[in-house]
């Protein structure tokens, strides 16, 4: 069985600094580890505790991240440019439970690059528009509201950017 879809794709551009953004990203994401689900079959109150705890801001944590700038030293001309693998197990699992095939997008993903000039690039695929091809109401619910999450997340990892670009101490406004 075969399928088109269609994919809303973002692309966005942040005034901050690829190192300045990146770094923000980060600190802004807990870290998912697979200790985190040790126990699970025998204690899986205790290990959605971990996970509660282990995320950030939105909810969300850092799975993995590939340097593909960086292999581009392969080839002698290197770039800045990351990928992010993001999401939270908890908040995956509100979606597998209605449609088993939404685990073919969870987690998230999402490209940071320099622009040049000072600039950086952010680009991710909707998720809503990603799993809005299982027509399940609840699965788009979720989906929905990771939506809302990578759009507040990315913005604020960009105001925090800007301010360090400016001078100031993060949160603080000042220069």
């Amino acid at each position: 069985m075969e399928r088109i879809i269609e994919v809303h794709h973002i692309a966005l551009e942040a005034d901050a600094d690829f190192e300045d953004f990146t770094k923000a990203l980060e600190q802004s994401l807990g870290r998912f580890d697979d200790a985190l689900l040790k126990g699970i079959a025998t204690d899986p109150r205790s290990v959605e505790d971990r996970l509660e705890k282990a995320a950030g801001e939105e909810g969300l944590m850092l799975f993995n991240v590939q340097d593909h700038g960086g292999l581009l030293n392969l080839f002698g001309t290197p770039q800045k440019g990351k990928q992010y693998v993001l999401g939270n197990p908890l908040i995956a699992v509100t979606m597998t439970r209605h449609d088993i095939r939404a685990g073919l997008y969870a987690p998230l993903r999402l490209f940071v690059y320099a622009a040049g000039d000072g600039l950086t690039r952010i680009e991710y695929d909707q998720p809503s528009s990603l799993f809005g091809q299982f027509h399940h109401p609840e699965v788009m619910a979720v989906a929905r509201s990771l939506d809302a999450k990578l759009a507040r997340l990315i913005k604020k990892a960009g105001l925090l950017a800007a301010e360090r670009r400016a001078g100031g101490s993060p949160g603080t406004g000042t220069q």
